[in-house]
């Protein structure tokens, strides 16, 4: 069985429960959502680790484009009549903000940034 995943996020989705900082993160200094309104993620390959899985893939965003594999953690499978078999996946991953090109903040911003998906799968047949 082959399979892969791709998935893209509307950066203006962004929301930290804190507006003025919302905006701050969409403007040109951070994320700039005028110029690079989307993140996205392309997977390159799977394989099997000592603690489960990790999908290996592609990250844009920013306009810059670098390795980034996920950590996944399978939450559960399930079949019913209606939708057939389903699958919900945990994601993580770290990635250095400056390696995409985000430099602004200063000393007063983590250069790490931790990346969380939760996940549903439904397979067509």
């Amino acid at each position: 069985m082959r399979s892969s995943v791709t998935a893209t996020i509307d950066l203006a989705s962004i929301d930290t429960g804190n507006e003025k900082r919302d905006n701050h993160l969409h403007a040109a200094e951070y994320l700039d959502v005028g110029t690079s309104p989307t993140m996205s993620y392309r997977s390159t390959g799977i394989r099997k680790t000592v603690d489960g899985w990790t999908v290996d893939g592609e990250l844009t965003l920013h306009g810059v484009t670098r390795q980034v594999p996920l950590t996944l953690k399978v939450n559960v499978f399930s079949s019913d009549q209606r939708d057939g078999q389903r699958a919900g996946f945990s994601a993580t991953a770290e990635i250095n903000r400056r390696d995409f090109g985000i430099d602004a903040g200063g000393v007063a911003l983590s250069n790490k940034v931790s990346i969380s998906l939760e996940i549903q799968a439904v397979l067509h047949k």
